[in-house]
């Protein structure tokens, strides 16, 4: 999602069709506040270009060299006028044709644009590290500091970066990449001076992953970590860089670098060295004040399940892994069918391991299976996590790669618990991963998250129906200690009704606790009469939640798996194999396994053996309602084409979006 740059000083005060410009990152343009389409890439090049030229004129020769790479064609010089007339009046509609208007110019076989440092964030940064460098020299260290760190929020991302790989190799886009990295280091030395490292921690490890090669960030980095208190984790990126060096380049650390290194392991940081423009005198190094960057520690776990009872050993398997400290990061993947308690699990054991990870609990459900829209998109997960950890929305960066690398570094060296709930797959969850043993992740999700075990050691927890004893007493626990003396085969017929299965226990148990004066008898007789159909879990005042959330595995099927899965009530063995399947459904085996692979992945059926498949008891339920309201709806279409035909001024009845029925149009035996 892009940044929208943020109101600049006396913006307020510019004309109403004022226009701003950014390099630092994407090419972007706003009049009045509207954001510019700027066309097509050439015309984004020749845009550019005069903006790297930051108001000083671009010689035409120079602009066709860069659209054409050196190989123009005839029509160059005509082609960068029609971009030009495109560029002007897009900046000023209405503006005549040939008219060169108030922004871009022709000056002497060059172009420029008309910018200021209201109008250019290239422009903007130079003036806040000219003022910047101008508090330094008066001593003002920490006014320094602000001016450094604001001038670096300006960057989001490598100059005209959307422009590919043009923008990393001509010469007018890299001179101006070439100025943030001693500006880093400059911001580093400011704030190391004044007890301020915390304040740019952030900042100089986003340069130091931007820029792994250069060692003067690098240097910058061990320096600030040192007096940031995290002496131990600098030691570690000093052998990370070595070993980089020698692999990518062939040569051992710098001098600047071994001199920050040595400066780490006898405990008084010095300062890394600014670029010698500065034009201040640096005092003598002394020993520098650690200091600390305000930490906000989340609490977003939701609130502990009071009826919690039972899953002994899947607790056992969670806590095991929470204890595996230091053999990497910690992830715990929970799956299983829709219903079975994954969350109430994860959201259990999250409280109560909450005490090991001081540094906070983060939680999001990551939307993988649910009602309405798509599955939460991992860059807006980042985004509201780094918020929730203290970053300022402005330096969030837009790019999901740049999120996920300013989350490992804000979670460095901390002992946070993340929480994802609900996931897709583990390419959803793969950048919300932190990058230090420090951390722990707890996943649910209904499929198998193996590529997390593959890529990542996840530990993989199957959550099973909790037993017979278990159910029972969740059952009893939840309807209170006054309903209790009712006969245990009255609770056992109920939990049996309820296929064992978590969340038809819960919605049952409420009905019962809502209930006090009636007797558990009269609950068994309605779950008995409604004969295995979900119709049992109705409530008069919401939707059946039991038939909820298998919809939310349904609706990720294809159509051919959904054909094969209404069709499974037809099997009345314990379980069946792809064939029969495939016989039912009167499809190819192949086509019969690929359905098979997608309903066990949706966890709507179970692998029972080779080749052996099965599905809960209100799974089939489901499945058996889906089947019958497809036949009602296909022999009331004959009716239907009738109606049309007789009254063709009057359309079909169509399923109303909402409600249960909503999905049948789909349905095609």
């Amino acid at each position: 999602m892009p940044v929208t740059p943020r109101r600049r000083i006396g913006e307020e005060q510019r004309p109403a069709q004022a226009v701003r410009f950014t390099l630092l990152g994407p090419v972007r343009a706003w009049r009045a506040g509207e954001e510019l389409p700027l066309g097509p890439r050439q015309q984004r090049l020749l845009l550019a270009a005069l903006l790297a030229g930051a108001g000083r004129p671009v010689p035409l020769t120079e602009l066709i060299g860069l659209l054409w790479d050196g190989d123009p064609p005839v029509s160059a010089v005509n082609a960068v006028h029609r971009y030009v007339g495109s560029l002007r009046r897009l900046l000023e509609p209405g503006l005549p044709i040939r008219s060169s208007g108030r922004w871009l110019v022709r000056q002497a076989g060059s172009y420029l644009l008309r910018v200021d440092a209201d109008g250019l964030d290239l422009l903007r940064f130079r003036d806040l590290v000219r003022r910047a460098r101008a508090a330094t020299a008066t001593g003002d260290l920490p006014a320094a500091v602000d001016r450094y760190l604001e001038a670096l929020d300006l960057w989001q991302g490598h100059c005209a970066e959307d422009l590919g790989a043009v923008a990393s190799v001509h010469p007018a886009f890299a001179m101006v990449e070439h100025e943030y990295a001693p500006v880093v280091c400059e911001a580093a030395t400011a704030a190391l001076r004044c007890g301020r490292a915390g304040s740019v921690l952030l900042t100089v490890r986003q340069a130091a992953d931007r820029c792994p090669l250069d060692e003067a960030l690098q240097a910058s980095l061990l320096l600030v970590l040192a007096a940031d208190g995290k002496q131990a984790e600098a030691i570690m990126l000093y052998q990370t860089i070595r070993a980089r060096l020698s692999d990518e380049l062939g040569v051992d650390p710098g001098a600047e670098l071994r001199a920050a290194h040595q400066s780490v392991l006898r405990g008084s940081p010095a300062e890394p060295r600014g670029p010698a423009s500065t034009g201040s005198a640096a005092p003598p190094a002394a020993p520098l004040p650690r200091s600390r960057p305000p930490w906000i520690e989340p609490a977003q776990l939701p609130p502990d399940l009071p009826f919690f009872t039972g899953r002994e050993l899947a607790l056992d398997q969670a806590l095991d892994t929470a204890h595996r400290v230091g053999a990497g990061l910690r992830v715990l993947a929970v799956d299983g069918i829709p219903g079975v308690g994954k969350t109430a699990l994860a959201v259990h054991f999250a409280h109560r391991v909450a005490g090991d990870f001081p540094d906070g609990q983060l939680y999001t459900d990551l939307g993988g299976f649910a009602a309405h829209g798509d599955p939460a998109d991992p860059g807006e997960v980042l985004h509201g996590f780094l918020e929730a950890l203290g970053v300022d929305r402005h330096r969030i960066p837009a790019s999901l790669e740049a999120r996920s690398a300013l989350y490992r570094s804000v979670l460095s060296g901390r002992r946070v618990l993340v929480v994802l709930d609900n996931a897709l797959d583990a390419d959803q969850v793969r950048p919300l991963l932190p990058g230090t043993s420090e951390c722990m992740v707890v996943v649910t999700g209904r499929s198998r998250l193996i590529g997390l075990a593959a890529a990542h050691g996840a530990r993989l927890l199957s959550l099973d129906l909790p037993s017979v004893a278990e159910a029972t007493a969740c059952f009893l626990r939840r309807v209170g200690p006054a309903r209790t003396d009712v006969g245990v085969a009255v609770v056992e017929e109920i939990v049996a009704r309820c296929g064992r299965l978590p969340l038809a226990l819960a919605l049952v148990a409420a009905r019962a606790a809502s209930r006090p004066e009636q007797p558990l008898t009269r609950l068994a007789a309605e779950l008995a009469a409604a004969q295995g159909s979900l119709g049992g879990f109705d409530e008069e005042d919401s939707a059946n939640a039991v038939r909820g959330v298998f919809s939310w595995s349904y609706r990720t099927l294809g159509a051919e798996a959904k054909r094969v899965f209404r069709l499974l009530p037809r099997h009345r063995a314990r379980d069946v194999g792809t064939a029969g399947l495939a016989s039912a459904a009167g499809i190819s085996r192949d086509a019969a396994a690929t359905a098979v692979g997608e309903l066990v992945r949706a966890r709507l059926l179970d692998i029972r053996g080779r080749d052996r498949y099965g599905a809960h008891d209100l799974v089939l339920a489901y499945a058996a309602e889906l089947h019958r309201a497809g036949e009602a709806d296909r022999s009331a279409a004959p009716r239907r084409s009738y109606v049309h035909s007789r009254r063709s001024a009057r359309p079909v009845a169509r399923p109303v979006p909402g409600r249960a029925d909503a999905h049948l149009e789909e349905w095609a035996f």
